[in-house]
């Protein structure tokens, strides 16, 4: 299990060689996770269509 020190020093080189791509790498993944969501509420609606939609 490694410590808090190695943790740092990995998420520094890290960010020294992936900084400028991160924002992009965590908005993708955040527009990911919406359509997933949004898929998932839209099956859930397709499996009980007597209920009403919640936004």
């Amino acid at each position: 299990m490694p410590g808090y020190l190695e943790i740092i020093i990995f998420a520094v080189i890290v960010l020294l060689l992936f900084g400028t791509r991160v924002p992009s790498i965590m908005r993708s993944m955040g527009q990911s996770i919406t359509e997933f969501k949004k898929g998932t509420r839209d099956a859930e609606d397709e499996l009980k269509p007597d209920s009403p939609r919640k936004d």
